[in-house]
């Protein structure tokens, strides 16, 4: 890449050239990627343009690094992947951007354009319809076959990814388009336009007229609020209707932790499934009421439910609802503007019970040990830094217990559900603020999938602060196995002492223990570059509540 960020106009231009053209006029910054053969002029491309680049060392890892650049820089994160094994080893990372409503915009290689069309003719990495693989993850794809249609596609796909809701799109181009040389001239006149759904008047009339008429409303925000950027419309409707709201998993911050009509994100707890079973009307917004997010699908309302959603296939999905196909926070703005004020009291009175009554569910579990340990986290760490957690008992922990203080600055990969999210992702946000410290958690086995990517820690110097809690394997399917089965198997894990191999990479590394945790981590957020803190730890989960009877203790 040129390094004074200076466009270079070579003599002849090719496909790759268009594709990194078309991507600076959309107002890319950063790209992220591995090198593969077909893709090879889009990599030489990136040298005559002010594009960024960084390069992971596992094509997944990147994908999840461009999901954690596009949610802490608001914008979508190019990602370019080479054909056949390089595009579908990226294929978990995209899955993750897709259920967690993230714009990716993944551009591809292909095999040259004489080989498409099934006629097998043998060239490496050949695939009879490659797209055919993405189809079912990514929102939309784009399909190139000639470079004139480079800029068409690149502002479709950039548009689609950031028409709400969300999401990763796939671009793909035959290795010969790229590399051939073209008379179209240099990009500069791209525009594009997502469109935000907006409700329908009548809609929003009526959901306004139950909510006024509601005895007890309670709402449910979903990761949509945060998208839209809609906590302060979130916070006001509250206040006026008094009514209680918890946040799911994938909208923490939405809401403050300690408002007096916090129920927080206790969702796997049947006391605040209960509430919510008993709200007259349940105002759900920005949550397609998936599984996490209705207590593994116990969630029964009695009452009714009003659901916004910017996704119109997830309304009523789930549950019969007052179905509202429409962005976050301007529906949330016309309700404020549309409603009363009530007395408040009574809402804080439902919601400070509800926390008391969990907080003594896990007070008799002797969890002392793991909510230490979160605290412990959660004090060390800077309140506008970000967090991502892997899929580990300590992000499960966070789900639920994790005080974000703002709109998107807790993450994790309970979209998918993925191993191996953490630590790229944070990469990838590191890059988005390079002065702002980042912490990623992941367990033992889940460390395993990114350990490669200590050297673009390294290389790169990005200020990324790794905790790994090692507990011997996969923790949380080991008490999975054990609570159903009464054993275990292949949860067991042989691994390496973290601590020596980040040193190997040049990465510094402490050994903590519960007691010196804070202050260990806090050292290691501080400081310039990567770090790695390995803490040896069994932690244990809370109790789960779907499968008991919710009516009664």
């Amino acid at each position: 890449m040129n390094p004074h960020h200076e466009p270079e106009t070579p003599a002849t231009r090719n496909g790759g050239d268009l594709v990194v053209e078309s991507l600076v006029n959309l107002g890319a910054d950063r790209v992220f990627g591995v090198p593969g053969q077909h893709a090879l002029a889009l990599f030489d491309a990136l040298r005559r343009s002010p594009l960024r680049y960084t390069g992971l060392r596992v094509e997944n890892n990147a994908g999840f690094a461009a999901d954690g650049y596009a949610r802490s820089a608001g914008t979508v994160a190019p990602l370019l992947l080479s054909t056949g094994p390089g595009a579908l080893t990226a294929l978990p990372a995209l899955q993750e951007s897709a259920a967690a409503s993230v714009p990716v915009l993944a551009v591809s290689s292909q095999i040259p354009s004489a080989g498409l069309g099934g006629r097998r003719r043998g060239y490496l990495h050949e695939l009879v319809d490659q797209q055919a693989s993405f189809r079912d993850v990514v929102k939309s794809v784009h399909l190139v076959g000639a470079a004139s249609q480079i800029p068409s596609a690149l502002a479709a796909a950039w548009e689609s990814a950031l028409t709400p809701p969300y999401g990763p799109v796939w671009v793909e181009i035959p290795q010969d388009v790229l590399l051939a040389t073209t008379q179209v001239p240099r990009v500069t006149g791209l525009r594009v336009c997502p469109r935000v759904p907006l409700a329908r008047p009548e809609l929003l009339a009526e959901a306004a007229a139950l909510l006024v008429a509601a005895e007890r409303p309670v709402i449910l925000a979903g990761g949509g609020v945060v998208r839209a950027g809609a906590s302060a419309e979130l916070l006001r409707l509250a206040e006026l209707l008094d009514a209680p709201v918890a946040c799911t998993f994938g909208a923490k911050g939405a809401f403050p932790w300690t408002h007096p009509l916090s129920l927080q994100s206790w969702l796997e707890d049947r006391h605040t499934t209960e509430l919510l079973d008993d709200a007259d009307v349940l105002l759900v917004v920005g949550s397609g009421l998936g599984e996490l997010s209705t207590n593994y699908h116990t969630l029964a309302p009695r009452g009714r439910i009003v659901q916004i959603e910017a996704d119109p296939s997830t309304l009523e999905s789930v549950h019969p609802a007052f179905g509202i196909h429409a962005d976050a926070r301007t529906a949330l703005a016309v309700l404020g503007d549309s409603v009363s004020p009530r007395p408040p009291g009574r809402g804080a009175e439902i919601a400070r019970t509800l926390r008391e009554r969990v907080g003594a569910r896990i007070a008799d579990q002797g969890l002392e040990l793991e909510q230490g340990v979160l605290a412990a986290v959660r004090a060390a760490l800077p309140d506008a830094s970000p967090v991502f957690f892997d899929m580990t008992i300590l992000g499960y922990w966070a789900w639920s217990a994790w005080d974000a203080r703002r709109p998107g600055a807790m993450h994790s990969a309970q979209g998918a559900g993925g191993l191996g999210y953490g630590y790229p992702a944070a990469l990838g946000a590191a890059t988005a603020d390079p002065a702002r410290a980042v912490l990623a958690v992941s367990g033992d086995g889940g460390a395993m999938y990114s350990i490669a990517e200590l050297a673009t820690a390294r290389q790169e110097n990005l200020n990324v602060t790794w905790l790994i809690v090692d507990d011997g394997g996969y923790g949380i399917l080991r008490e999975y196995m054990t609570g159903t089965f009464g054993d275990t198997t292949g949860t067991e894990l042989a691994r390496p002492d973290f601590v020596r191999l980040a040193e190997s990479f040049g990465v510094p590394a402490t050994k903590a223990t519960p007691a010196t945790l804070r202050r260990d981590l806090a050292a290691a957020l501080a400081a310039p570059g990567p770090r790695v803190v390995v803490l040896s730890a069994l932690l244990r989960m809370f109790a789960p509540t779907h499968t008991q009877r919710t009516d009664g203790e």
